[in-house]
Formats: C-alpha cells, structure tokens, sequence
C-alpha cells in the first residue's frame, strides 16, 4: 500500500464534504433508532429490553440510510479521477489505477470506521442520557454488532469504489446503491438463505435484535457468515483492481 496515496485521498476530502455525509449518515442512523424506542409503547428504561430497543432500531436503521450514502460517499471520491483526467496523472506518478482504488478504499474505509463508531456511541450516548435507560448495558453483543455492521459497510464500500472507478457515469453507481436498499431491507423479512445472494443482505444477517410476537429480543449474529463474506470481497477487491493495474499496462 502505497502511503503517499492514501495521504492525497485525505486530503482531496477537504474540498469533497465528506463530513457532511459523515455527519447525515450518524444522525439518519441516531434519529431511526431514537425514533423506534419513543413509538414503542411499551418502552420501559428500567427494562432489560431497553437497550434491545436502540439495538433494534440501528439494526433498521443502518440498512436505509447506508447503501444510498455510502454509494454518495465514494462517487464523489472516484469522480474527481474521472473528470480531471486524474488517474492518467497519477499514472504518470508512479501510482497506478488499482493502487489508486486501493487508496481510496483504504481512505474511505478509515472514515466508515469512524461514521460506524460515532454512531454507536451517538446511540449508546442518547440512550443513557435523552432515554434514561438504567438497564445494563449488553457490551459483548453491542460490540459484535458493531464489528458485522462496519463488516458489511466495507464490503459495500469496496463495491462501490470498484463501480465507480469501472463506470464513469456515476448515476449508474448511485443507481447501484438506491437499489441496493431494497435487498438491504427486504432481506430482514426473508429466509435467511435469501439474505446471502447479495452484500446488502447482509446487514440482515448483523441485526442484532427484533420483535419476537409482542416483544424485543437480541438475536443471534452470523459471525461465520459475515466473516465468509469479508474474505471472498477482500480476494475479489484485490483481483480485480490488480487487473486494473494489468490492464493499464
């Protein structure tokens, strides 16, 4: 990984408001949950299911505002190669298309990191403080949430920074990312086998609470499943912008 790069990506962020994806991304995300514990009636803080509540909304919540907004976050990262003519002068620097992408990825997945932790903590933070909620808090399955979540949001990622860099037109790869809501939903209320023909899929296989009849429980997270998925995208990521790099030469 060439560091140089991954330096320029940050730095050609200034001029790209990505902080303000950042930001509309953690608060889609913060309000969806919030907005799931104050319309449920039975809603107690005091209640073991308290958290499972904000747990649940998140788990609703990351599926609509992430393909949409991740989509957003890397087309106008990978624009800017195509319409300055920047990845023939980043050729001409040493750095390749496919370590270009990688850089970007790289980049862009440091930031996702960061909108994935905020979020959480954003959640968390409101639930104590706006919520009340005095329950214990569940640390080990909260985090393991929190590690599927970000899982699946960097195989989306590199999803998008593959389309982006193959396509120029970017409507086409926000396309791509509008239509991937709908598996990202729709999968929720699907056989799980369903849930795995897509990435967007996925992020019904990280929920990590539902309503069971008439009350919230956590449910299990697939692990093995999200684990398969991330190494497949990580070989095909590298085959493929590889082949980028092939192909410029």
């Amino acid at each position: 990984m060439n560091t140089q790069a991954v330096v320029n990506e940050f730095a050609k962020m200034k001029h790209l408001r990505v902080g303000v994806i950042g930001v509309a991304l953690v608060v889609a995300v913060t309000g969806m949950s919030l907005f799931s514990a104050v319309v449920n009636p039975d809603f107690d803080p005091d209640s073991t299911s308290a958290w499972n509540a904000l747990l649940a909304g998140m788990s609703l919540g990351m599926p609509l505002a992430s393909p949409l907004l991740l989509a957003v976050l890397v087309s106008r990262h990978v624009d800017i190669e195509h319409t300055g003519n920047g990845w023939l002068l980043q050729a001409t620097a040493g750095i390749t298309p496919g370590s270009l992408c990688r850089a970007k990825f790289t980049a862009l997945g440091i930031v996702v990191l960061a909108i994935t932790l905020a979020q959480n903590l954003l959640v968390f933070l409101t639930g104590k403080l706006l919520a009340g909620i005095t329950a214990p808090l569940p640390t080990a399955h909260w985090a393991g949430f929190a590690v599927c979540i970000l899982a699946v949001n960097l195989v989306v990622l590199a999803l998008h920074v593959v389309i982006s860099a193959k396509v120029e037109n970017q409507l086409v790869a926000l396309g791509v990312g509008v239509l991937g809501t709908l598996p990202a939903v729709l999968s929720q209320g699907l056989p799980v086998a369903m849930a795995h023909l897509t990435p967007w899929g996925y992020y019904a296989l990280a929920r990590a609470a539902d309503y069971q009849g008439e009350a919230i429980v956590p449910l299990p997270l697939s692990y093995p499943s999200i684990a398969a998925l991330v190494v497949v995208a990580a070989a095909l990521f590298w085959i493929i912008t590889d082949r980028f790099d092939r192909q410029e030469a």
